[in-house]
């Protein structure tokens, strides 16, 4: 360092003092900085006035403290503020990006737990799902059953649909690819479906349903339904006997020998498919990008994960700083996706919007693709993805009697919490619109599964015979920890100390449901 230089400067002998003193003491910088601040720049021949607007002071107050800067330039503490802050919302914009793919693989996960990951392999409710299963808002009213193909290790793969079910194709990232059954080219008949892997060339045969993946990982999905009462064991049987029978997947190249089907019974077994609310969240999407094309996902996410260190290729070995911001962008992140459920932004969410109604859609305006004039609904996105599983455009039905459709209610009609220790009424009024059959089930606020309590199936539904209308054929339904009196029928049980919120769907929703002109009530507290 010139010192001479230092005692020459024009802001006199008392910055010099100020200087060499910073200098022996270790903070150079400070020190710059102050003399920065003392000295008046000369004006020099080409010297412009330059707009305030494009000048940074060397010290800006901001929400993660005060940064520092010798003529713009980066001082102190501040580049690390800087990188920690970045970093750390670039990992939350990941965690709200990437929910609809860890939860696809979240799932496949929960079936490796059961020894259930080949494509042959399936998993299957067949006394119809329960509290014990741990998976985002699914219900007790139809016969759940699932697989995954693996197109990379399997190549092109068939899948035999049986009749008389409801089928979906969605991709590793939960983007629909096709319906099957009853919403899809089959129309409930049954038939063949050959599922492509991302960017095949080689020959299709004929005499099939032909789908395009865009993933290697494809999340098999069917519902079987019950013809008769979920009550009736014998009712439940035979749909569960309809998908083991028909049910086939195997590898085209393996058509004239497929493998043996394996079906596995998850009613009753405690299963966990939830994504995780952890630092494991970033390593299950660390195996998506290694096991997935690069095509898979776009080029801007896949730069926001590699700053990260997610990078296709490459291990993914994030140092003890990383680790800690990671942590907590999971924790802000799956906040936001909290209040973003409980209090959505989009208007598309809600469903009576000319109203302070709480009652809201997953897919809002009816859109299950989270479109809207060429803008891509994050939000929306995410409200769905933390909160439900399966896309396709037969769940939101905007045709009466075909497919289905929800309404979703997590607040009472005051727009407080619900709390599982006091009781609540809900009513729903005569003709209730569902050509098929309609359903009321409780969900923990926590993992957004089935309510666990004494109560094996959370929830109601038309198809039991149980339910006990009003003289004008309208119903009541309790939720409370202890039954009404009288009312044992209409109730759903609730857990003091915890919250929840429920579904009411309709299957084959009609069109007093589509245009609104029948409504169910709020959540209304009795006490």
């Amino acid at each position: 360092m010139n010192m001479k230089r230092i005692f020459q400067t024009k802001s006199g002998p008392l910055a010099a003092v100020l200087l060499m003193t910073c200098i022996l003491c270790g903070t150079t910088k400070l020190a710059v900085a102050q003399v920065a601040k003392d000295t008046q720049q000369p004006k020099m021949k080409m010297t412009t006035d330059i707009p305030e607007s494009i000048i940074t002071p060397d010290k800006v107050e901001t929400p993660i403290g005060t940064l520092e800067y010798f003529d713009g330039v980066p001082i102190g503490g501040t580049k690390d503020a800087l990188y920690d802050y970045v970093d750390r919302a670039r990992a939350v914009q990941v965690y709200i990006e990437m929910i609809p793919a860890v939860s696809t693989y979240s799932l496949l996960q929960g079936s490796r737990d059961m020894n259930m990951g080949d494509s042959n392999q399936i998993v299957l409710w067949e006394q119809l799902g329960d509290s014990k299963s741990l998976v985002l808002t699914y219900n007790n009213t139809s016969l759940y059953t699932w697989g995954f193909l693996d197109l990379e290790k399997d190549g092109p793969t068939v899948i035999e649909v049986p009749p008389d079910v409801l089928g979906i194709l969605d991709d590793g990232d939960m983007r629909y690819l096709s319906d099957m059954g009853a919403a899809g080219p089959d129309k409930g008949k049954g038939g063949k479906y050959l599922v492509l892997p991302p960017g095949y060339e080689g020959d299709v045969p004929e005499g099939y349903f032909v789908v395009k993946s865009t993933s290697y990982v494809v999340w098999n999905f069917m519902r079987g339904y019950v013809r008769g009462s979920v009550t009736n064991p014998a009712d439940v049987k035979r749909s569960a006997d309809n998908i083991k029978a028909n049910l086939k997947v195997y590898p085209l190249a393996r058509k004239d020998n497929p493998p043996k089907m394996e079906f596995k019974n998850m009613s009753g077994v405690h299963y966990n498919t939830v994504p995780p609310n952890d630092f494991s969240y970033f390593e299950r999407l660390n195996e998506i990008i290694q096991k997935e094309p690069i095509e898979f996902i776009g080029p801007e996410t896949r730069g926001l994960m590699a700053g990260l260190g997610i990078q296709k290729g490459k291990p993914f070995r994030p140092d003890a700083r990383m680790k800690k911001l990671l942590t907590e962008a999971v924790a802000i992140g799956s906040g936001y996706a909290r209040a973003n459920t409980v209090y959505p932004r989009d208007p598309g969410h809600r469903f009576y919007p000319e109203t302070d109604s709480e009652w809201v859609m997953a897919f809002p305006d009816k859109d299950c693709f989270f479109l809207k004039d060429g803008i891509r609904r994050i939000d929306a996105r995410l409200w769905m993805h933390f909160n439900a599983v399966c896309v396709t455009p037969a769940m939101a039905g905007i045709q009466p009697g075909v497919g289905s459709d929800y309404g979703i209610v997590g607040m009472d009609s005051k727009h407080q919490p619900l709390d599982g220790a006091k009781t609540y009424k809900l009513h729903l009024p005569p003709n209730v619109p569902a050509k098929d059959n309609w359903s009321v089930t409780i969900y923990d606020t926590q993992h957004r599964s089935m309510l666990q309590t004494d109560q094996p199936f959370a929830g109601v539904n038309s198809l039991s015979g149980e339910l006990k209308p009003n003289a004008d054929g309208s119903y009541d339904l309790y939720f409370a920890p202890k039954a009404p009196k009288g009312k044992e029928s209409n109730w759903i049980q609730t857990v003091p100390g915890k919250s929840w919120f429920i579904i009411l769907r309709m299957y084959g929703p009609l069109e007093p449901w589509l245009d609104k002109t029948w409504r169910p009530s709020e959540l209304e507290l009795v006490k």
